[in-house]
């Protein structure tokens, strides 16, 4: 049993694109499509889909390669089980001078921090990638 779901997505997503590996499987959830989903929208992962039917669902995340190399070189989970993180608008900084993304869960959905200083809401730091 895997006690922090959108960890067990950003190691696979991270330990795949590190073998060189062109895709790797995660088991379905809403959540974890939606961040896959703006991974992809964002540019650090290639294609994402849904496969399977009822409980044996998955989703199938080609890796994005830029130069032989990964797209994402790492990342750092922020809110966690045991210790949730919560950002007002105004707490949320660019991550890496502007070269990385922190993903935050907010009301109006799974967004950035670009979108949602953009958007002006705050809400669980999920986690950064660069």
């Amino acid at each position: 049993m895997v006690t922090d779901p959108i960890a067990d997505l950003l190691v696979r997503i991270k330990n795949a694109g590190n073998t060189g590996l062109p895709s790797t499987i995660i088991p379905y959830s809403q959540l974890k499509f939606e961040i896959a989903s703006l991974l992809q929208k964002e540019g650090y992962v290639g294609s994402v889909s849904k496969k399977g039917k009822k409980a044996k669902k998955v989703i199938e995340v080609s890796i994005a390669y830029s130069n032989k190399k990964p797209r994402i070189a790492d990342v750092a989970r922020v809110s966690k089980p045991s210790r949730r993180v919560y950002m007002g608008v105004g707490d949320i900084k660019p991550v890496r001078h502007g070269y990385g993304l922190l993903v935050l869960s907010t009301p109006k959905g799974i967004m950035t921090d670009k979108e949602a200083r953009k958007e002006h809401v705050g809400g669980e730091a999920l986690f950064q990638i660069w």
